[in-house]
């Protein structure tokens, strides 16, 4: 449903120079921001992220899809774009054609803002003449920073430094970029919302394998600081979930070195450990496990209680002795 802009607006928009022509078309969800758009060339992977004054902005901006592309669409944003923009990339239409059919179409061009990478790294990007300045964008291979409504001129420049010059994986680099337009200067506004998605190089048609990260903060005072924790509290689930398939494998030596990483990433989360801890049980490491248990109560007695749920579960296979060590480790 598309929402007119008169309706949500702060009384700042309602003070900007608005002609007759514009106000036809200017119909959708007011979403000036920063954003970068990228494709890794050694994994493939494509992703889009983004930072605003506006509420919930991942979720009119930010588009993308494993094998197909990454799309950014902003300023008075038409969400139809990222849409029929996927659409048009799957089918085999390379960025810059993908954007000049859209654009060409869009009544709304002159306020729109508009990115796009496609699964070869071919970019292109679009600043409609009246966005509000100061506005801008840089488009190179494998990746396009854009912004509107800015303190200065400095942030998508500063974006495109920092994604260039950090090393690392795609979703880090991407958040590398927001931290530098931010520190430049960012949206003249102030900051409320900011999220990320990155999708696989090739489709396995999962969409919950394809999606590899798909992070949002709604309304936060500080989004991107929060979306970079996120981040990395997501990375150290990577590490569980690696940790739990090298169990499935008998793996130990691998699933405790995964475990520990975890912990390390995410330090203050007792369900780690404490799920680390019963999987040791399981493996005949009772001794080891008794520590990481004696930690988990002390943070949260009704772990306690999970432990003969656990067994009567089949979930925590041990004797009745080894069940009471465990809950030893509980003082009263």
């Amino acid at each position: 449903m598309k929402i007119s802009i008169f309706s949500i607006c702060t009384p700042f928009c309602l003070l900007l120079s608005i002609t007759s022509h514009a106000q036809q078309f200017y119909t959708d969800p007011f979403a000036h921001t920063f954003s970068i758009v990228a494709r890794d060339p050694q994994t493939g992977e494509m992703g889009v992220a983004v930072q605003s004054h506006w509420f919930s902005v991942g979720s009119v901006v930010s588009w993308a899809e494993a094998g197909v592309g990454a799309i950014a669409t902003q300023s008075f944003v038409n969400p139809a774009l990222g849409q029929e923009g996927l659409k048009l990339l799957r089918e085999g239409f390379p960025a810059q054609k993908v954007l000049d059919s859209l654009i060409g179409k869009d009544e709304g061009r002159d306020v729109r803002q508009f990115a796009v990478v496609d699964s070869k790294g071919r970019t292109a990007a679009w600043t409609g003449s009246k966005c509000i300045a100061e506005a801008g964008h840089i488009t190179e291979e494998n990746f396009s920073v854009q912004a509107n409504l800015m303190l200065n001129n400095k942030v998508w420049p500063a974006m495109a430094k920092a994604f260039k010059e950090m090393q690392g994986r795609l979703a880090e680099k991407l958040i590398a970029a927001l931290e530098a337009g931010q520190a430049a200067g960012g949206d003249i506004r102030g900051k409320q919302s900011a999220a990320i998605l990155v999708v696989k190089g090739t489709a396995t048609g999962n969409l919950w394998e394809d999606r590899e990260i798909d992070l949002r903060v709604e309304d936060n005072p500080e989004p991107i600081k929060e979306l970079k924790r996120l981040l990395q509290v997501y990375r150290a689930y990577e590490h569980m979930n690696a940790g739990d398939l090298a169990t499935e494998k008998k793996d130990m030596p691998t699933a405790m070195r995964e475990y520990s990483k975890a912990e390390m990433l995410f330090p203050e989360n007792t369900e780690m450990k404490f799920w680390h801890a019963v999987t040791m049980v399981n493996n005949g490491m009772i001794r080891e496990s008794l520590p990481l248990f004696k930690t988990v109560f002390e943070a949260d007695a009704n772990w306690v209680i999970l432990i003969p749920r656990l067994r009567k579960a089949e979930q925590l296979t041990c004797s009745d002795d080894v069940e009471l060590m465990i809950l030893s480790q509980h003082k009263k």
